[in-house]
Formats: structure tokens, C-alpha cells, sequence
């Protein structure tokens, strides 16, 4: 007989699979469980469609009446694209359920436990909570801030550079760190890059691993200087993309005869205050776009700038096996830095481990706010 843990685990394993496709809604996953066998599985498999508890018990080939059911999330209780999870749960006269998280949704936040035992069915909740909810730390940060859960990714050697002072930087990792990176962008709804990588590397900023998951790219240009003929441009009418200006910029009328020819090729301009795009207005507007996660993969200039802005709630760091060296090739973090040690970000719930000959890096930051 396998513990409650262990079915909730299976339902984690599930929920991953709508990876890159749930978005702006979580990751869930459900199993259901009669007389110590599994009967029958689910997950929330694309935004729009069925929720995982709805996917298995329409699936259940065995009557479930009396089953357990082990869902990583609250089930739903109101209509949107599709009816309550809690309806179908009563209707097939499940008998118990095991939640890992209460939603914190205001549209459900406890309300669909609550119908769910007004119906006399048993309800336990906490089964694995910090894994469930580590699974959907884009999801809690989004709902809950209203901004995109933020992560800034970059490649450096042992001795913390990312490209030699002339310039090249291919490759620092190898290829099976490269392939993850690729995954992550499947992960995140966005990706951020600043002009300066635009124009030194030409990207796509794509995401190679899966047709029809690529994320809405986003660009910080200022001054509206993409190249029209830029991969960026000339692919925009296939993945959506953004370039992130400046109101200063569109006052001019070079500005908005740039940004009309942007627009033509597919391209949504956003523009914000300031002299430079303003990070956390565009993570703000980015927001009331539906966008609930960027990843920034960009130079020292926009890693700066967005830890400057403190908008970044993740870190990625991918660290080579080789040794760069030289005073004027460019470290991962640019601008003015900390003053002192007392102003460093701190990075919490750090977690280490390797692929191939290359080292990753995860941590949280915590900014030391001003005393």
C-alpha cells in the first residue's frame, strides 16, 4: 500500500507535463485511487482546457464512487473556461480528496474545501505543500503580485566571466547545459533581452525543444535601434514579440516612424518613463498582459539593471569549466554594484548541482532594504 506522499508525488510528476502550456494558469496534477490501485490519472494538460481533476475522472474506466482523489491544488469551485472541478468530484461521489495546495486565487481560497466538505466529503490539506507550491512559484507569485515572477539566467566561467574582452562567448557551457537553458525558456512566458545583446548576437530567443511553446520575446530598447532586418523582426508575425521603449523616444517623430515600421512587422511597442525603459513599470504592464514569468538572458547591462530594480525573483547560474581571465572581459552583472557588503543581494535557498563538466547555480534573492 503506498503512503499518501507517494500518490501525491505521482500527481507532481503529472502536473510537470503541462509544463510551458498551462500558463497564465498553474501546473496541477491528480490521481485517483480506489482500493489501494490506482485508477485513473490527469493533468491540466493547456490553458483553456479541462483542469487535471475533471481530465482523470472523465478518464476513470472504473467507478470512482468511494475513490481517493490526490490533486497537487484546491479544485476549482467557479465557472471560467470550464466548470468547477468540485461539480465533477461531487457528481462521481469521490470520498475523499488530498490537497497539496489551497488556491490562492481569490476566486477559490479555501471555497472549493469548504463546498467539497458541505458535500460530506472528507478533506485533508498540506500533502507535500512546499514541493506544490515550489512547483508553482510563477503561479502564488503571480496571483498574488499581479507581476511576472521574474528570473535572470546567465552563463559565466569559474572565474565569473561571460565572453573574453573581445567578445566571444561560445561557447562557456556545454551542450547539455545549453539544451536545459532551452527548457527553461519553456518554462517562463517571457524572455527578456536588452538591444545590446540584439545587436551583438542576433538571437532568435527562441525555444528549440518543442514547436508551438515559444515564449513572447521582450526586448529593452530605448531608442528603438533594433535592426529591421534583425532575426527578432523578421520572425515577429511568428512569435509574438515586444520591444520595450521610452515615451521620450515615441515623442520624436523619428521615434514614431520607427515604432509605426515595428508594429507593421508584427511587433507590439510598449513604451515607459524615464530616459531608460523603466523595468518595474514594464514588469507591471507586462502583468495586465497575462505575461506571469520572464526570463532575463541578457548582458551585464540588463542583468544591472534589473537587480537595480529589484525585479528579479530567481537565479540561474550556469558556471563553465574554464578559466576566461583578463580585466576588461565583462563580468555577469554590470553597472555600479553594491557600496558595500552590507547592500549585496543575498541569495537564499541556494541548490547546487552539476550537468556534464558544467556546475548550476539556483538561488533566491533578498534585497537588503535600507535601515
Amino acid at each position: 500500500m503506498k503512503t499518501r506522499e507517494e500518490y501525491m508525488y505521482r500527481a507532481l510528476e503529472l502536473a510537470r507535463l503541462g509544463e510551458g502550456r498551462t500558463s497564465p494558469n498553474p501546473m496541477v496534477g491528480c490521481v485517483v485511487v480506489k482500493d489501494g490501485k490506482i485508477i485513473s490519472e490527469g493533468y491540466h494538460e493547456k490553458y483553456g482546457e479541462y483542469h487535471a481533476e475533471r481530465n482523470a475522472l472523465l478518464r476513470c474506466e472504473e467507478d470512482p464512487a468511494g475513490a481517493d482523489l490526490y490533486v497537487t491544488l484546491e479544485p476549482c469551485c467557479h465557472y471560467g473556461k470550464t466548470p468547477p472541478c468540485t461539480e465533477i468530484i461531487i457528481e462521481k461521489k469521490i470520498g475523499r480528496v488530498f490537497i497539496g495546495n489551497v488556491d490562492p486565487n481569490p476566486r477559490v481560497a479555501g471555497g472549493g474545501v469548504r463546498i467539497l466538505r458541505e458535500h460530506g466529503i472528507e478533506v485533508v490539506t498540506g500533502i507535500l505543500e512546499e514541493e506544490c507550491r515550489k512547483l508553482n512559484e510563477v503561479f502564488f507569485h503571480y496571483i498574488s503580485t499581479g507581476r511576472p515572477f521574474v528570473a535572470a539566467k546567465y552563463a559565466m566561467s569559474t572565474d565569473g566571466k561571460i565572453a573574453c574582452a573581445s567578445g566571444d562567448s561560445k561557447w562557456i557551457t556545454g551542450e547539455a547545459a545549453r539544451k536545459q537553458v532551452h527548457m527553461l525558456r519553456k518554462r517562463y512566458s517571457g524572455i527578456l533581452a536588452g538591444i545590446g545583446t540584439v545587436l551583438a548576437d542576433d538571437p532568435m530567443l527562441n525555444c528549440r525543444e518543442e514547436e508551438g511553446v515559444d515564449p513572447v520575446r521582450i526586448i529593452c530598447d530605448s531608442k528603438l535601434r533594433i535592426p529591421v532586418d534583425s532575426q527578432i523582426v523578421k520572425t515577429a508575425k511568428k512569435i509574438p514579440t515586444i520591444i520595450a521603449g521610452t515615451e521620450k523616444t515615441l515623442a520624436a517623430p523619428e521615434g514614431r516612424a520607427k515604432a509605426s515600421q515595428l508594429e507593421q512587422a508584427g511587433i507590439t511597442v510598449l513604451c515607459t518613463g524615464g530616459d531608460t525603459v523603466d523595468l518595474a513599470e514594464l514588469m507591471t504592464r507586462l502583468g495586465e498582459r497575462k505575461i506571469d514569468s520572464v526570463l532575463i538572458e541578457g548582458g551585464s547591462g540588463i542583468n544591472a539593471s534589473a537587480f537595480a530594480s529589484e525585479i528579479v525573483d530567481k537565479v540561474y547560474v550556469y558556471v563553465g569549466g574554464l578559466l576566461i581571465g583578463g580585466k576588461d572581459a565583462p563580468a555577469p552583472i554590470g553597472g555600479k554594484g553594491a557600496e558595500d557588503m552590507a547592500h549585496a543581494v543575498k541569495l537564499e535557498d541556494i541548490e547546487v548541482s552539476t550537468i556534464d563538466s558544467d556546475v548550476r547555480i539556483t538561488g533566491y534573492p533578498r534585497y537588503q532594504k535600507e535601515k
